[in-house]
C-alpha cells in the first residue's frame, strides 16, 4: 500500500444540539476540534416523528414549497 495517500484520522469531539458531547474518530478538522451539529437524532423530524420543524435557512424550504405547491394529485 502506498504511504502518505490517506487523510489524517484523529479524535474529535462532537457536540449535539442539547449540549451533550462524545468523542469519535474522523478526518474532519484537526485533532481535538469540536464539531457542533445543527441537526441530530434528537431534533431531526425523521427520528422524532415530525413534531419539530427544520429551520428555514435562507428561504430554501419556503422556495421549495412555493415551487412545488401545485405538484401532485388533486383530491
Amino acid at each position: 500500500m502506498k504511504s502518505d495517500i490517506h487523510p489524517d484520522y484523529h479524535v474529535i469531539k462532537v457536540m449535539m444540539t442539547d449540549g451533550t458531547t462524545y468523542d469519535t474518530r474522523s478526518t474532519w478538522g484537526n485533532p481535538g476540534d469540536t464539531l457542533n451539529l445543527d441537526i441530530d437524532p434528537s431534533t431531526h423530524p425523521a427520528w422524532t416523528g415530525g413534531q419539530q420543524q427544520l429551520l428555514d435557512r435562507g428561504g430554501r424550504v419556503s422556495r421549495f414549497q412555493k415551487k412545488f405547491a401545485g405538484f401532485g394529485f388533486k383530491a
